[in-house]
C-alpha cells in the first residue's frame, strides 16, 4: 500500500453514503473482525452499512455486538461496495450477484488478484483487521468499543491467539492500542479459541478416526455424512486443521471438507519455511505460506490423489534445496 491508495479509499468512504461490506464464504474470525469493524465504524460516521456473510455467521462470534446486522444477501443500491478479506472474487461467493465488481478490495494474503478499483493489499499484516484497525483512525475515521472488539478479535483469531510466524511488533502494538477501549480479551480467547460445541468435536471424531500420516504430511476428510451425523451446522473444518497443525513429527496437515459430491474445500496448514500457498494456487485458491486453502472441482478420492502428490512435490522440491 502506498499513500495515494490510502488517500484514495479514505476519499471514497467519506464520500459514500450507502455502503455494502463483504466478507469471504465459510467466514473465519477475520472475515468477521474485519466485516463489523468496517461496518460499525461506517454506521458511526453516519453511513448507511449493510454487512454481507453469504454463509452466514457462527455460534461462536454471536458475542460481538453488531453481528444481529449481517444478513447473507445484500439488498439496495449502494454508492460503495467494499470486500474484506477475500484474496479474490471467488472467495465472496455470490454476495455480489446482480451487483458489480467491488470498488475496494481490503485484504492481507500474498495470493490476493487485485481485483477492485482499489486494492488496498498488504501481506505484511497479520490480518485484515490488522490493516483496518491502523487504516480507519489515519484517514480520519473514529473506532468505537464495539468496531475494535471486533477487529481485535479478527487478529487474535488469525494469529491463534499470537502465534503464528507473521507475527510483529506492528501488530502487538495495534492490538494493545485497541485494548484501550477496554475490550474483554479473554472472552475474546475463551469464546473462539477455546470453546468448542459438542457438535463440533463428535465431528472431529470423524475426521480423527481416518487420520492418516506419510512422507512428512498428517492429512484426513469431512464428508457430508459426518457433518449431518454430528448435526454440526457449519460447511468447514470446525477449525480441526489448527489441532492437527501441532502434531509434532509432520511438516503439513492438510484437512479435505467435502462440500457436495464434486466439490471439495482443502485446507493446508505447514511449519515456517514451507509455502503452501503455491499448492493452494496451483489448485485455484491461495492464502498465506504457512497457511493457505481451496475450493476443488473433483470426489473426494480424486482430489485428495491430486493434492497430496502436489504437497508430496513441495516438500520434495524444499528438500532439494536446502
Amino acid at each position: 500500500m502506498n499513500e495515494a491508495l490510502l488517500s484514495a479509499a479514505a476519499q471514497e468512504l467519506k464520500a459514500a453514503r450507502n455502503v455494502l461490506i463483504c466478507a469471504h464464504i465459510r467466514p473465519d474470525g477475520d472475515a468477521i473482525g474485519s466485516l463489523l469493524g468496517l461496518g460499525l465504524t461506517m454506521q458511526a460516521a453516519g453511513k448507511r452499512v449493510e454487512m454481507v456473510l453469504v454463509d452466514g455467521l457462527p455460534t461462536s462470534y454471536k458475542f460481538l455486538s453488531g453481528t444481529e446486522q449481517i444478513v447473507n444477501r445484500p439488498s439496495g443500491v449502494f454508492d460503495l461496495i467494499v470486500t474484506v478479506d477475500c484474496s479474490d472474487t471467488s472467495r465472496i461467493g455470490s454476495a455480489l450477484d446482480g451487483y458489480r465488481a467491488p470498488d475496494i478490495n481490503i485484504d492481507h494474503h500474498i495470493t490476493n488478484e487485485y481485483f477492485a478499483k482499489i486494492n488496498l493489499v498488504d501481506d505484511t499484516y497479520v490480518a485484515t483487521s490488522e490493516i483496518l484497525a491502523d487504516f480507519l483512525p489515519q484517514a480520519g475515521f473514529a473506532l468505537t468499543q464495539p468496531a475494535a472488539a471486533a477487529l481485535l478479535t479478527g487478529i487474535v483469531t488469525d494469529t491463534l491467539g499470537f502465534r503464528t510466524a507473521n507475527m510483529t511488533a506492528r501488530a502487538f502494538r495495534v492490538a494493545a492500542n485497541l485494548l484501550e477501549f477496554e475490550i474483554d480479551l479473554p472472552e475474546i480467547f475463551d469464546k473462539t479459541l477455546i470453546q468448542r460445541t459438542f457438535e463440533a468435536v463428535e465431528y472431529w471424531a470423524s475426521g480423527l478416526a481416518r487420520l492418516r500420516k506419510d512422507d512428512g504430511i498428517v492429512w484426513t476428510s469431512l464428508t457430508i455424512q459426518d457433518r449431518k451425523e454430528a448435526k454440526y451446522p457449519g460447511r468447514d473444518d470446525a477449525d480441526l486443521i489448527n489441532i492437527l497443525s501441532g502434531i509434532s513429527e509432520i511438516d503439513i496437515a492438510i484437512v479435505f471438507v467435502e462440500q457436495n459430491p464434486h466439490r471439495i474445500k482443502v485446507s493446508w496448514r505447514a511449519r515456517s519455511g514451507l509455502d503452501v500457498s503455491q499448492v493452494a494456487l496451483g489448485f485455484g485458491g491461495g492464502g498465506h505460506p504457512a497457511a493457505a486453502g481451496a475450493d476443488i472441482r473433483g470426489t473426494l478420492p480424486e482430489v485428495q490423489e491430486q493434492v497430496l502428490a502436489a504437497t508430496i512435490a513441495l516438500l520434495r522440491e524444499h528438500s532439494y534445496a536446502s
